[in-house]
């Protein structure tokens, strides 16, 4: 309800109690933090525990230098929370941050240096990186510059869409990389508006959830290399260095030159929810911008470093982030600052989850250590703002803690799958010796989730760090020469399988092989119990020429070229039957592992494994050839999936079928297009429903049900 003029008056906190630098003022209420409208005035709160003292810095919009420097009376310090209510401020025309005075000894950790301005922590708009790529004036001395932000978006009836986890089918992006090719003919390409302009297109791909790569503030331009190959100027493109992190990246909007930048990313994630598509952010609380020693003060290191950074007893910075810092999230207020900070982007901007980069360091105590209990993880599981908020996990650290399938869940975590990621690869590039770990990880990976179910796993071949699917065929090693660093970036370890020719190639079966790999890929991820996560441009055969770690590459080896919707049409058909197949097939979303248990209804159970013959799988070590059939509650369909990852054909006993129900095609990646996949619910029959020849380096997917026209479950 709004308040009248008269009822203002009343107010006794809307009148000044002091001056200070020709400003009325009074004390402000330490909560909450940042920079917040209040009648008359903005009120200032910053937390600084070893600060001296402290001086709010007010800026016109724009402009070099202060208009103001308003120093906190010490009677406006509540404990170590510096509060103060300005009034007659135009707030939408200001600009501010702080200067923090207090000891300058690194041994102690403390680095306080009244000289340089520093961005508010909890400020929700950034101005001074406001247009991608337009090189900054490195000679101003407050570069990332705090802005008051108003939060009178409206949101009409939009909330969170709750869809269930195992429901999900996750499709991983760039803001930027999406629409900044010129062949996506988006009004405002690399922006949240272009993105906006291809929800269409997402729809029609059939995924139900989006993942963003980090859209909090970041400077691209924080990259002091170049392009060996044409002396270009390479650039933090992935944003996984963040500056600020309540604010919205203003480079990636078309808006952000006028501050616009969080109405225009809140209304893309609107657009997205009002088409049924869930939005995850990836989050970096594991280290910041501001780097080592030798890195910049932004924010942090100025304000209380030795509360934000976990330091060496000499004050040196813990680099379990492998970028130079590791933020201390376990310190009591550092987890508070998480918990704010992903509270802000849920109930402002109504994210539906979150996946979280080099997650295990969340569980490293001050010194580092891994704790049993880490309080952060359990204060975001528990936490009443975020209960039904998806959390998702990096479950590693450049440190050397790999915590896959032992994170500490605490009933809400789910992690993104690593060996399911190798094992798959493996199988796929025809390596001996995996069949047995494969069929434990297309079940859900039962012996890393046995308590969680399969929700608790992400399932993934490729992601923005390493190959896109199209180069995991094409290249045997990296390529990574043009990022200035003698191909020593990224990792070497790919499991990856180029079908005979290193790059492109002209040769029609060595180009035949790649695009049956990938159908096998996609095949295996989609009918695999767990989350999938699919890579965006994978569905088309985007290609990075072999590089594995286009972290700093804004240009054509990152972007998402459009033309090769059309070019690599088959691929695309493909991966959208699989997707909408998933969605048909609730026995493929089970959140329970299968254990076998006979399905009376069917007289099967739940999970059964082939082989050449039914129901002798070869586990062998040098078995190649592995086939998995599923069957549901009620009167779902019986699955059949036969994967050959060996370089000749093999003929397939099939299970017999009970009840009258007969073997139907659904996919033979082994098949020219448009027979290599069907529309769910319109397979064909076989004829011969007791044999199947499944050729070389394929992969099979049958439905048994007794006629084409049985009503499909829909989720």
């Amino acid at each position: 309800m709004t308040e009248t003029r008269s009822e203002q008056v009343l107010r006794v906190d809307a009148y000044p109690t002091h001056e200070v630098g020709g400003y009325r003022v009074r004390a402000g209420k330490p909560f909450p933090f940042g920079a917040n409208v209040v009648p008359g005035g903005v009120s200032f709160s910053v937390f600084s525990d070893q600060a001296t003292s402290m001086t709010l810095v007010i800026f016109k919009r724009g402009e070099p230098e202060p208009m103001a420097e308003l120093e906190f009376p010490e009677e406006f310090r509540t404990g170590s929370v510096f509060a103060m209510t300005v009034f007659g401020l135009d707030h939408e025309n200001i600009e501010y941050g702080y200067r923090a005075d207090g000891p300058y000894d690194p041994v102690t950790g403390h680095r306080f240096d009244a000289r340089q301005v520093l961005s508010d922590p909890y400020a929700r708009l950034i101005a001074g990186r406001d247009v991608w790529g337009v090189e900054p004036d490195r000679s101003r001395g407050y570069q990332y510059r705090s802005r008051v932000c108003l939060q009178d978006f409206d949101w009409g009836d939009d909330t969170p869409l709750g869809i269930p986890a195992e429901d999900l089918v996750v499709y991983e992006t760039h803001v930027r990389g999406f629409t900044r090719h010129p062949s996506s003919q988006v009004t405002a390409p690399g922006t949240f508006a272009g993105l906006r302009e291809k929800i269409p297109y997402l729809k029609e791909l059939g995924i139900n959830c989006i993942e963003l790569l980090p859209v909090f503030e970041f400077d691209e331009s924080d990259n002091p290399r170049t392009n060996p190959e044409t002396g270009e100027q390479l650039f933090d493109y992935w944003g996984y260095n963040t500056v600020s992190f309540f604010a919205p990246k203003a480079g990636y909007a078309a808006t952000g030159r006028y501050g616009m930048q969080g109405d225009e990313f809140r209304t893309l994630i609107k657009d997205l929810h009002a088409a049924g598509i869930e939005v995850i952010l990836d989050v970096v609380f594991n280290h910041t911008a501001e780097g080592n020693e030798q890195g910049p003060t932004i924010s942090f290191k100025g304000l209380d470093n030795a509360t934000y950074y976990m330091l060496t007893p000499e004050g040196y910075y813990f680099n379990f982030s492998g970028t130079g810092n590791t933020v201390n999230c376990n310190h009591p207020v550092v987890r508070n600052y998480v918990l704010d900070c992903l509270r802000h982007w849920v109930a402002d901007y109504h994210i539906d989850g979150f996946r979280f980069d080099l997650a295990a360091i969340l569980g490293r105590a001050l010194d580092g250590t891994p704790l049993p209990n880490p309080p952060l993880l359990e204060l975001l599981a528990y936490d009443p703002v975020l209960r039904h908020t998806k959390l998702i996990a990096e479950a590693w650290d450049a440190g050397g803690l790999y915590e896959v399938g032992n994170f500490p869940a605490y009933g809400r975590w789910a992690e993104w799958n690593g060996k399911y990621r190798d094992t798959v690869r493996s199988f796929l590039k025809g390596d001996p010796g995996v069949t047995g770990e494969l069929a434990t990880r297309i079940a859900g990976s039962p012996d890393l989730y046995a308590t969680r179910g399969t929700a608790a796993s992400v399932n993934f071949l490729t992601a923005h760090d390493g190959f896109t699917l199209a180069d995991l065929v094409s290249y045997n090693d990296k390529h990574n020469e043009a990022n200035g660093e003698n191909n020593n970036d990224g990792a070497n370890d790919n499991n990856s399988w180029n079908c005979g020719a290193e790059g492109p190639t002209d040769d029609p079966e060595i180009n035949a092989l790649r695009t049956r790999q990938m159908k096998n890929a996609l095949a295996i991820l989609f009918t695999s119990q767990g989350i999938p996560m699919l890579l965006a441009g994978d569905e088309v055969a985007r290609t990075q020429q072999g590089n594995n770690n286009t972290y700093c590459q804004d240009n054509e080896l990152s972007w998402f070229d459009w033309d090769q919707v059309d070019d690599n049409a088959e691929l695309l058909r493909f991966t959208r039957g699989m997707i909408e197949f998933r969605k048909h097939h609730r026995e493929l979303r089970s959140t329970a592992h299968p254990t076998g248990q006979v399905r009376e209804h069917l007289g099967l159970p739940d999970i059964s494994w082939h082989g050449e013959r039914a129901w002798q799988p070869d586990w062998s070590a040098e078995s190649r050839l592995l086939a998995v059939a599923r069957c549901g509650t009620g009167d779902d369909d019986v699955v059949y999936v036969a994967m050959n990852a060996h370089w000749e054909s093999h003929d397939l006993e099939l299970p017999a079928l009970p009840g009258g129900r007969s073997w139907h095609l659904f996919a033979d990646t082994g098949a020219e297009a448009p027979y290599d996949i069907r529309t769910p619910g319109a397979e064909q029959e076989l004829d011969n429903a007791g044999k199947y020849l499944i050729g070389p380096r394929s992969v099979v997917i049958l439905v048994g049900r007794a006629n084409a026209s049985d009503d499909l479950d829909t989720p």
